[in-house]
């Protein structure tokens, strides 16, 4: 008789432990985020405990006194684990872990974690173990004195300064044959942004917030099949289809990995390449979930980091997304954005006028034509057709008479 195994106690039982230094409202909000982010790496929350700070401790994080009721509330909830809801010292880590009978994590081992497991074409994985090993390297430093030190001077380091600096030289060279991997892989991307510039069609770049509804909206308007799940950061790896709007024009949309606040620095650097989508297109379509009670905070976040990608300048569109979940498809308004639009990825409402929304973007990029080419040139009228938005065309005896809107590049080529 197979024997059965009972997966509730199995999974790791984590105490959440955060420090408020400033309002009460986004200490909770930011503890209940890390509360999703614990359950999609698979453990679930026991307990949560935040303590008001004017800053963090620089020794553990909490202050010393607190430490001792988080061991006690730990006991007492039978917890695994704790994770502290900021991206912990190396220090910091290592007092805690001396002081606490059980695991010690943070927000970034969390994260890390998900981004592990989701990771799955070959460039996700080399992203990831890049941003886990650089995260790990730091968290060598100082731990050769705990481990067998014989005495100074050279030649006599004890075996666990020996394996720390074995450690630390594997590391390094991991990082650089990585780092290599991913210049390729940054090449190749810059290839593919270099052939659609030449196909001239506009690109626009899907960003939001984890779990605002990206990759299901880029199915709907795309039929993509791109993985959509009910959990943050579900998928990772960039997508990108073509979109024929209603004038029949093409555009080349691209799913972006989602954003989240207190996002590991290490993670951006490591998928610098894929988020530079967002950097490099032409128009960008902030996905907001509506009905999230912390959206205003999301909406932030997304802006703080299109900051750091150096993408803040681009023409944005925000879709406010789910808005069926409350009924509502109008009245919500993102002021930094030149067009807000209400819509449903699930249902498909309000699709319509995110098209309309988008011609009309692009449009106001366009150049105006108005031109006859001879009929030896009718190879610039099809590339007008096929790259831009026909208005009217006429066939008279000096050639075609046509009236257009074109990007720039094509422009120049006619």
């Amino acid at each position: 008789m197979a024997q059965l195994f009972d997966t509730e106690e199995s999974m790791e039982r984590v105490l959440l432990v955060g420090v408020q230094t400033g309002s009460a409202e986004e200490a909770e909000s930011s503890l209940d985020e890390l509360e999703e982010l614990a359950k999609t790496a698979g453990a679930k929350t026991v307990g949560k405990l935040i303590q008001v700070r004017d800053s963090f401790h620089s020794a553990t994080y909490i202050g010393t006194g607190k430490v001792d009721e988080v061991r006690e509330l730990a006991e007492q909830l039978s917890a695994t684990g704790i994770i502290c809801d900021d991206e912990l010292t190396p220090a910091q880590l290592r007092n805690l872990e001396d002081k606490l009978p059980v695991k010690v994590m943070d927000r970034t081992m969390v994260i890390l974690d998900i981004f592990a497991v989701h990771a799955s074409s070959s460039e996700g994985k080399l992203q990831v173990e890049m941003a886990q090993l650089k995260y790990r390297l730091t968290r060598l430093a100082g731990f050769g004195s705990a481990m067998s030190r014989l005495g100074g001077g050279i030649g006599t380091r004890g075996p666990g300064e020996k394996k720390i600096e074995t450690d630390r030289r594997l590391i390094r060279d991991r990082i650089t044959k990585l780092s290599n991997d991913l210049k390729e892989v940054s090449s190749h991307r810059e290839r593919l942004r270099t052939r659609r510039r030449e196909d001239a069609a506009p690109t626009v770049a899907l960003v939001g917030y984890t779990n605002a509804g990206k990759s299901t909206l880029l199915n709907k308007l795309t039929d993509a099949g791109v993985l959509s799940e009910d959990k943050l950061f579900a998928t990772l790896d960039p997508t990108t289809r073509a979109l024929r709007l209603p004038n029949g024009e093409k555009v080349l949309l691209t799913d972006t990995v989602g954003f989240i606040r207190k996002l590991p620095h290490n993670l951006i650097e490591a998928f610098r390449s894929t988020l530079d989508e967002a950097r490099y297109a032409d128009i960008l379509v902030h996905v907001v979930d509506s009905a999230n009670p912390d959206m205003d905070r999301q909406i932030e976040t997304v802006y703080r980091t299109l900051e750091k990608l150096e993408a803040g300048d681009k023409p944005v569109i925000t879709v406010f997304n789910k808005c069926d979940m409350h009924g509502s498809f109008s009245g919500l308004r993102d002021f930094k954005a030149q067009k807000s639009i209400c819509i449903s990825a699930k249902t498909g409402e309000g699709l319509d006028a995110f098209e309309e929304a988008l011609q009309e973007i692009i449009l106001e990029s366009r150049i105006y034509v108005e031109r006859c080419f001879s009929y030896q040139d009718a190879g610039k009228v099809q590339l007008i057709r096929t790259s831009g938005q026909l208005i009217s065309e006429d066939y008279t005896n000096e050639g075609i008479m046509v009236k257009a809107y074109v990007p720039k590049q094509v422009y120049n080529k006619i």
